[in-house]
């Protein structure tokens, strides 16, 4: 059989299967959003995503520079979810030899960038020839009330952060040619694809405060990822459509696909997490500070449905990102 036929879900879940992380130190192996050991006092929260060229970005539309802040920050995302504090970096490059030397300079420059602003450490890495552009990252963090995506139950209220599809429709208008600088009202959805922002603050204080029952960061789209919120957790889920949060820009550019964006669109990098009911008045102190809006509740049935504004119910279908299909 090959990859394309089995997908990628079932490649990790065979994986899984190989490696359950029973070891004594491991306190959360294969399957959330990041791995948790216990080596000492403070768990340790380890991640690492691959960009890989034409998969993952297009170089000559891409600068490089957001690809530098990107490859870090798609992993910083990773610790938010689970409500940790990102420490150390290790990077991985492999680039082809014709690559310029002004290309790696701007793309160090944006994971620099990146780094400060989250006070993260490039300790290490490696080095090496390829025929395309490939860029591993392994962030490690802490963090002592991580946050797993197991925790859901039904009854409890599904929250968002930030707003949901900029970065699918960031994606579909720079490959009609838009860039950034060249238009006002059409630049923080290009941003969004181009240059994600973690939410690591709001995820260290949910974790802090004790709020979410499970969380999730969107990086497949919002119907895949609380997918997996659902599957880890034995539940089923309702969303309601008209309290999904688009953003201006996706009210002027999204048309009548702005809510298709928002259910399936990936690449948000927002935190997608379940709370009980009784974590309401917590959770209103914190819309203060963070964009935070609640879309839906966790049911016993399984499966995930959508409400429309009629309280009308249809069986969602899953559609975000999924690699090797």
């Amino acid at each position: 059989m090959k990859l394309e036929r089995l997908g990628e879900r079932e490649l990790i879940a065979a994986i899984r299967k190989e490696f359950p992380g029973s070891g004594k130190n491991i306190v959360l192996g294969i399957g959330d959003d990041a791995a948790v050991v216990r080596p000492g006092r403070i768990p340790l929260i380890l991640t690492k995503d691959l960009l890989v060229e034409d998969v993952d970005f297009i170089r000559s539309l891409h600068p490089a520079r957001c690809i530098g802040r990107k490859s870090l920050n798609v992993n910083l995302s990773d610790i938010a979810a689970m409500g940790g504090n990102p420490k150390y970096a290790l990077l991985g490059l492999a680039f082809p030899p014709d690559l310029s030397l002004t290309w790696v300079s701007e793309f160090m420059a944006g994971f620099g960038s990146a780094a400060r602003q989250a006070g993260v450490d490039l300790i290490g890495g490696d080095v090496s020839k390829a025929l395309t552009i490939m860029i591993s990252v392994t962030v490690l963090g802490e963090g002592k009330n991580t946050v797993r995506r197991s925790g859901a139950r039904p009854g409890h209220r599904i929250y968002v952060s930030g707003c949901l599809g900029d970065a699918k429709l960031g994606f579909l208008l720079t490959m009609k040619g838009l860039r950034l600088g060249r238009s006002k009202s059409a630049d923080p959805i290009l941003r969004a694809f181009l240059d994600p922002v973690p939410r690591i603050a709001l995820g260290r204080e949910l974790a802090r405060r004790n709020i979410p029952s499970s969380m999730i960061d969107v990086s497949d789209g919002l119907s895949v990822d609380l997918m997996h919120i659902c599957e880890e957790s034995g539940t089923g889920a309702e969303i309601e459509l008209a309290r999904l949060p688009l953003s201006p820009g996706m009210r002027t550019f999204g048309g009548k696909k702005a809510l298709d964006y928002a259910l399936h669109g990936g690449e948000d990098f927002e935190l997608l997490f379940t709370a009980a009911p009784g974590k309401q008045n917590l959770l209103e102190s914190l819309k203060k500070r963070f964009k935070i809006t609640m879309i839906g509740r966790m049911t016993g049935k399984k499966g995930i449905y959508s409400v429309d504004r009629f309280g009308r119910k249809k069986r969602l279908e899953i559609k975000g990102y999924e690699h090797f299909t």
